[in-house]
């Protein structure tokens, strides 16, 4: 009985890798085993990406909310310890869709926390 080579397991295997890489330069795109390193790379890069765009979008939400707390004179921390003190359980995203959008009720927020 003649021996089974992997040729169809091997191919498949082979495309698969090659459709995730298509749209990588050069070699990258083409050649398996470059192919193989790059979506290796790309993964790692992907699962480090979700936690790095959580703090980014944190950080954008206070710039936003710092601004909007200076046009009503005062800043981002006070007015984030206002909060905290009058109970008020708004987080920061919220917090910057209303400073972004509504600055009348923005400053209806800050008067309300006594600043």
């Amino acid at each position: 009985m003649p021996r089974v080579k992997g040729g169809f397991t091997s191919r498949r295997r082979h495309k698969k890798v090659l459709k995730r890489a298509k749209g990588y330069y050069s070699l990258a795109s083409r050649g398996y085993a470059q192919a193989v390193e790059m979506n290796d790379r790309a993964l790692v890069f992907a699962f480090r990406d979700r936690k790095v765009r959580k703090r980014q979008f944190r950080t954008l939400w206070n710039q936003r909310i710092n601004a909007a707390a200076r046009l009503n004179g005062t800043t981002y921390s006070r007015f984030i310890h206002a909060l905290k003190k009058a109970g008020i359980g708004l987080d920061r995203k919220v917090l910057a869709d209303l400073a972004a959008t509504d600055g009348s009720a923005f400053s209806s927020l800050v008067k309300q926390v006594g600043l």
